[in-house]
């Protein structure tokens, strides 16, 4: 017997035996054996003890790549399945998997593990950790399999997609499968933490029973784990869905709908201060907003294509009786269409520029709904645009102008632009046009080049009908995410039939452009909170001012004086009267992190003054009340930006 294994920079090892993983580590350098934790073979991964008795292509992984980390992400969960399985005589296991995020394992039993049970699995797995106890890489049978897991009716579920021989990894009398590769003993496992436990429902269908997803991390290096767990506590601080709580912002009920946001008065305060900037934004921009139906008859997303391309995100379509179905819309586009088509258009009509804050619904799954991030039910901040062919670059350069100056204002400034294009091989995706691309892609591109703007390009991010800047921003947790999206269409005109007559009195085709400026409100105010951590800015900010009088029965009358004015100023005020503590009603202010916390005592009323506290400091500035208007009203006006 000889074969062959191809190194990744092309040069060959023979070998005339079969040879493990770690020996072909060995026989390239000692150095990489060691560090050896398995290794790519003709792209899959494998672990150490895998032998390798053919021709094939090969790559180490050591503790400095991602699938290294990946490797002992996984050895990991599969302890901590072992030791579950040895604390809890009656517990299932369900999925489990290792990413750049950690890992987690899915469980069930009567009773299930409590947050307060993590340390004492911790320990236990620590002390199969010191003892370096065999991992052992194996096949069997997949009959055989069934015989061992017949109690347990989730691991035969997943038996179900196995091949009849099946790779498994054991470690003393425990056995599972479903792993790429491990570490060879519980020894080689260096830092980990259990983090978290939440509901998770088998193989994400609301319709199956819910499990219990037990997530933890490692990591080689316990600095790395340390800065990992820093990072995951920042992560908590900024979560949207736990301020959202505390600052009494929204709230999601499953019980009355999941994925449906209930704006609570200080949410929907914010909500309505950007939804109102924004139209006052667009308006002032040339845009005519409208209203729309969130219904539609589904023939008309059929013709979008919307239909063909989105069905498994849209909700079923609703049988009137009479042979109409009509739709909950997923996009907005076909209604702004409608509005176009409504009236014969001439060349002097265009651009015409139609906006609105338009209601709409997405059939998300109930495992990917996340807070405000991942809703049912949205209101995108949308736009269309129907140009003549010579207008489209400057155009594009107004939107991106309009979006630039609505960052500003909200004080964005981590993000990066992408040309997103269609992938030539994804016939299935993009419809089939390929000179409706090359010549979308061309102008899209050359209008970025005009404005002298760096960005990237990225294959196969396209919409389905046409090719998009997209405007990707790093979120307070680290995430990219896209923001804003300006995409041309020539598809929807010509499908849609929409014509305006030219200078010349013939029908002509107008160029679509769709846009969205902060995405949709429920994901934007979601960013926000986590970018400010709550404090919002004063002109966002549901209470702009607290006021708090020192003496309910001495100083209520003025307090309420001053509530008034500020109120009749366009300002967001409001007293504190209930009874307790002035230490504490000051604490709660700063806990609520309004922007200004007003004490008003003997001397502010005999004076006509208010002491102001502003939020995140131990400043007390005493000033008149006109003083302080002025203040608010110049903080407001420059959107809480610094002079």
């Amino acid at each position: 017997m000889s074969f062959a294994v191809t190194l990744p920079d092309g040069s060959k090892k023979e070998f005339n035996e079969p040879v493990s993983v770690k020996e072909l580590a060995s026989s390239i350098a000692t150095s990489l054996g060691k560090a050896a934790v398995g290794a790519k073979i003709n792209g899959t991964v494998k672990p150490l003890d895998y032998v390798v008795d053919q021709d094939v292509e090969a790559a180490i992984i050591t503790d400095k790549d991602e699938e290294g980390l990946d490797i002992l992400r996984a050895t990991a969960a599969f302890l901590f399945e072992a030791v579950v399985k040895r604390e809890y005589d009656n517990i299932r296991l369900g999925q489990h998997e290792a990413s750049e995020d950690g890992f987690f394992v899915d469980t069930d039993k009567e009773n299930q593990i409590k947050v307060s049970e993590l340390p004492k699995l911790e320990k236990a797995m620590q002390k199969a950790i010191k003892n370096g106890e065999k991992i052992e890489y194996t096949t069997m049978d997949k009959s055989e399999l069934e015989g061992l897991f017949k109690d347990d009716p989730f691991k035969l579920d997943l038996l179900k997609n196995e091949a009849d021989e099946v790779a498994v990894y054991k470690l003393g009398d425990f056995v599972d499968f479903g792993f790429e590769a491990l570490l060879p003993n519980t020894g080689k496992i260096k830092q980990f933490k259990l983090l978290s436990v939440a509901g998770a429902y088998w193989m994400g269908k609301s319709s199956n029973p819910m499990l219990q997803r037990i997530f933890g991390t490692a990591f080689f290096k316990a600095a790395d784990l340390e800065a990992d767990l820093k990072r995951r506590e920042e992560i908590k601080e900024r979560d949207h869905r736990t301020i959202g709580r505390d600052l009494d912002l929204f709230f999601v009920d499953p019980k009355v709908g999941a994925g449906l946001p209930y704006w609570l008065p200080k949410g929907a305060t914010i909500r309505r201060v950007i939804e109102r900037y924004i139209i006052d934004k667009e308006v002032a921009d040339g845009y005519k907003h409208v209203y729309t139906p969130v219904l539609m008859n589904l023939d008309a997303y059929k013709t979008s294509g919307h239909w063909a391309h989105y069905r498994d995100d849209m909700f079923p379509p609703m049988d009137m009786g009479d042979g109409e179905m009509l739709e909950l819309r997923p996009m907005n586009c076909p209604s702004h269409i409608q509005i176009y088509k409504h009236h014969i258009r001439s060349y002097r009509d265009l651009p015409l520029r139609i906006a609105e804050l338009g209601m709409m619904h997405r059939y998300e799954k109930s495992g990917a709904l996340s807070g405000l991030q991942r809703v049912r039910e949205m209101t995108l901040n949308d736009g269309h645009t129907f140009v003549e062919l010579d207008q489209v670059q400057e155009e594009f350069a107004k939107v991106l102008k309009l979006i630039m100056d609505v960052y500003k204002d909200f004080d964005i400034t981590d993000y990066y632009f992408r040309l997103s294009y269609r992938d030539p091989k994804n016939t299935d995706k993009y419809f089939a046009n390929d000179e409706m691309w090359e010549r979308s892609q061309k102008m899209l591109k050359a209008a970025m080049d005009d404005l002298g703007l760096d960005y990237v390009e990225a294959e196969g991010e396209a919409a389905f009908y046409g090719p998009k800047l997209d405007i990707q921003t790093k979120t307070a947790l680290g995430n990219d995410e896209t923001m804003s999206t300006i995409q041309l269409d020539f598809m929807l005109p010509e499908r849609f039939g929409l014509t305006y007559v030219g200078k010349d009195g013939e029908e002509h085709r107008p160029v679509m452009i769709h846009r969205g400026i902060v995405g949709t409100m429920e994901r934007f105010i979601a960013y926000l909170i986590e970018i400010y951590k709550g404090a919002f800015p004063t002109w966002l900010a549901p209470v702009q001012a607290e006021i708090i009088p020192v003496n309910l029965d001495a100083h209520s009358e003025y307090a309420k004086k001053v509530e008034e004015e500020l109120n009749k100023r366009g300002f967001r005020a409001e007293v504190d009267n209930r009874n307790e503590k002035l230490g504490y009603k000051i604490r709660e202010s700063q806990t609520q992190k309004v922007p200004y916390t007003l004490v008003l005592g003997d001397d502010e009323m005999n004076a006509g003054n208010v002491n102001v506290r502003p939020y995140g400091t131990e400043d007390q500035i005493t000033m008149s009340l006109d003083e302080f208007i002025n203040k608010i009203d110049a903080d407001v006006k420059s959107y809480s930006r610094e002079k």
